[in-house]
């Protein structure tokens, strides 16, 4: 009979090793994610303006959204957020962008290209076809070595594309962005491949942003910056540095306090709380989550929670031992009794944390989720991994005595 519960507590305590080494590597080895407001970088606030009277309906943010994420995973920004807000309002959040003026430029240009006949006089004609029929944009060089924009229509683009160059030869075809004629050159023949390319005094760093807005596509509706902020990176290291000094007394009282109060027990769920980071770090990193300073407060507070649970359960296993039980039983019990304290209370804040998400924007949702997280990470340690530690103590050093768990028998 002892083997075998020795057999199933070493079974245990492998599986804690395996946690906690996958763990390991998850939090040290895989770099997290750092927010805005540790990392620094641009923060914009855009709102729709519908034009002519029209309402905005969801379908026009959503394709609002979809083009700026294009845009911005255009620039080659990592982490980036594009999320909306309200009912005409998007945020975005590019961490870690040190050009923050042509950033904010390209994030609210409209990028509308057209194509028009020019007249004689130099006037444009009404617009033939949009960008909305490319299929690519990418940059070239001339045979000077000049940067020029090399473009692609889709398959109704190339239709439309021949049958305005068929229709118009010997007239000049203005190219035009945001109603800035870029080239006008002439139509000598029909150009049936659907195939341009868009000269001008271009950069090749601004031929590059160009082609990325035409791939893009045009905003579907206006939308107007209405806030920038940006975030030095200084300020994002002096808040990883107050945030690790504050995590640290944290962690430091926490600890006096659980030894002070429940000895062994105290001193294992110390232990628990070290596994607590990995498991939560790891966790983190696992669903490639950004970690904002709002998220590093869901940490502290779900490590009080991860603590608040063992202080549940040492109580009950001192109640046990002062009503006579072996340490082993009182262990047993306590952690029985002790179980449904803990899953009720972790529900209902897992269930807070899920209204936070689902109604919450930008910092809120990165508050919800860490949460979430931290819970989770303190019900496996809580419940599990602390047990096991304990379990495993006090079986290999043969503890008999209660005045290790702070309980003196008369």
């Amino acid at each position: 009979m002892e083997a075998s519960m020795n057999f199933k507590g070493m079974t245990k305590l492998f599986f804690v090793l395996v946690i906690l080494v996958c763990s390991w590597w998850l939090a040290v080895m895989k770099p997290t994610k750092l927010g805005l407001d540790l990392k620094g970088g641009v923060y914009v606030v855009l709102q729709a303006q519908p034009e002519n009277g029209t309402e905005l309906d969801d379908d026009a943010m959503n394709r609002l959204i979809e083009v700026l994420d294009r845009r911005i995973n255009g620039l080659g920004v990592a982490e980036s957020v594009v999320q909306r807000a309200g009912m005409d309002r998007v945020i975005i959040e590019l961490p870690g962008i040190t050009n923050s003026d042509d950033a904010v430029k390209m994030i609210g240009k409209t990028a509308l290209l057209e194509f028009k006949i020019m007249n004689d006089d130099g006037s444009l004609g009404e617009t033939l076809l949009t960008g909305g029929a490319l299929k690519k944009a990418e940059v070239s060089y001339d045979n000077l070595g000049r940067p020029q924009i090399q473009f692609e229509m889709n398959i109704e683009g190339a239709k439309e594309f021949a049958r305005i160059t068929r229709e118009n030869i010997g007239k000049r075809l203005a190219i035009t962005l945001d109603g800035e004629v870029q080239t006008a050159p002439s139509i000598n023949s029909e150009i049936p491949s659907g195939n341009g390319v868009i000269t001008g005094s271009y950069t090749p760093d601004e031929a590059k942003k160009t082609a990325t807005l035409l791939n893009a596509g045009a905003l579907p509706v206006k939308a107007e910056i209405i806030e920038t902020r940006i975030v030095g990176a200084s300020l994002g290291d002096e808040s990883i540095a107050q945030s690790k000094t504050a995590a640290m007394v944290a962690v430091g009282l926490i600890a006096t306090f659980m030894l002070i109060m429940y000895r062994l027990p105290g001193f294992v769920a110390d232990l628990a709380l070290l596994s607590f980071g990995l498991v939560m770090f790891a966790m983190l990193n696992f669903i490639d989550a950004t970690l904002t300073l709002p998220g590093i407060a869901g940490m502290i507070l779900s490590a009080g929670m991860a603590v608040d649970a063992n202080v549940i359960i040492f109580e009950r296993i001192k109640d046990e031992l002062k009503l006579g039980s072996t340490i082993n039983g009182a262990i047993k019990l306590g952690f029985s009794k002790g179980i449904a304290s803990i899953i009720d209370s972790n529900v209902t804040t897992l269930l807070t944390a899920l209204v936070l998400f689902m109604f919450g924007t930008g910092t809120v949702k990165g508050f919800a989720v860490t949460l979430t997280i931290g819970t989770v990470a303190s019900m496996l340690t809580a419940i599990f991994i602390t047990k096991v530690l304990l379990t495993t103590t006090v079986d290999l050093f043969k503890i008999k005595r209660t005045e290790f768990f702070g309980v003196k028998r008369g």
